[in-house]
């Protein structure tokens, strides 16, 4: 009787042992690397609160993401940079964009000796990538920054070579404020540079302006702020040099508030307002609806709840910009949609 209790209860025992490891979910996602630094907060937190669900993100840059989830390689992507309806429709698999914060694009630039903080008209950031701008001293750079000890310095221009969300934002920005960049180079997650060095990710970008004297490069906000990086001030459409912030780009993103479309893909550069940063944008997950998996669906549905309603407050102290109210209540029903 008591042989028969114990092997009842080892069954019991590994009944429920057999259930967790059912319920237990390993999701993968791939992508985005401006977000990266929020997105592991996220999920290591998330994991923290829900031990069962184990979120693995591989930050390889927005075209990796698109590349991967439109494979099924991954559970869900990440990008900065919309999918055109060419690529939603081409797509084996249906994605939802599904906003998750917003951020801001900067200027990094290392000049040893220039204690100011850098301004830069749009005409000088377009000149610069287009190579017509090849050293620190010269005249419209000096125009932008008046009594600024310039140096005679060659300027080394540093960009993206990965599918890049981030190059997408900097490159739909230099479209809409120079009419040759846009006829020359255009928007894209890649494009043909007309100058500069190549580095993969925010972090290699980051990586060579730092060790690099008269580099220029462009990153997420953060990586200036967590490596120290100088960056400047750019000019917005209202003519103000402004100085990237979270308020910045609230102010950016509430600008186009009303042309925001249902599938939420939007680009908020160079947006009107005094107040507002001009190389804002939302950056997105690519959700497959329906889900390959179901109970992975239901899963990465729940942590997208979480995600309104726990991580946006986190949003501002890692230099993103939360959602804004309205947005969220409409990301809710979205994700309510998800199947």
């Amino acid at each position: 009787m008591k042989r028969n209790s114990i092997l009842a209860g080892l069954l019991v025992c590994f009944g429920v042992v057999g259930t967790l490891t059912a319920s237990a979910q390993n999701i993968t996602g791939a992508g985005a690397t401006f977000p990266n630094p929020i997105y592991s907060r996220w999920f290591i937190e998330y994991n923290r609160a829900n031990p069962s669900v184990k979120i693995n993100y591989q930050s390889i840059g927005s075209g990796g993401g698109i590349r991967q989830v439109t494979a099924g390689t991954v559970d869900f992507g990440a990008t900065d940079g919309p999918m055109s309806d060419e690529a939603l429709q081409s797509s084996p698999v249906k994605l939802v964009h599904i906003p998750t914060v917003l951020g801001a694009v900067v200027p990094i630039y290392n000049l040893p000796g220039v204690s100011a903080e850098l301004r830069f008209s749009p005409e000088v950031l377009a000149g610069i990538y287009l190579g017509k701008i090849t050293n620190w001293n010269d005249p419209l750079i000096a125009k932008d920054n008046p009594g600024v000890g310039l140096p005679n310095q060659p300027i080394l221009v540093v960009h993206r070579v990965d599918g890049s969300g981030t190059t997408y934002i900097f490159t739909d920005y230099l479209s809409k404020v120079s009419p040759v960049w846009s006829e020359k180079v255009g928007k894209n997650t890649s494009v043909n540079w007309p100058v500069g060095n190549g580095q993969k990710g925010n972090e290699g970008v980051s990586a060579m302006v730092r060790q690099t004297k008269g580099a220029i490069g462009y990153v997420e906000l953060i990586y200036a702020e967590a490596n120290k990086i100088s960056f400047g001030l750019i000019k917005n459409k209202a003519g103000k040099y402004v100085k990237a912030s979270t308020s910045g780009v609230t102010a950016a993103a509430a600008a186009y508030a009303k042309q925001i479309p249902a599938d939420y893909r939007v680009s908020i550069t160079d947006a009107p307002g005094a107040e507002s940063y001009p190389i804002s944008s939302f950056t997105w997950l690519l959700i497959p609806s329906p889900a390959k998996d179901g109970t992975k669906g239901i899963a990465i549905q729940k942590f997208l709840y979480w995600m309104l309603d726990h991580g946006e407050a986190e949003a501002a102290e890692m230099t993103y910009a939360p959602l804004p109210p309205a947005i969220v209540e409409r990301v809710r029903k979205t994700i309510g949609s998800l199947k």
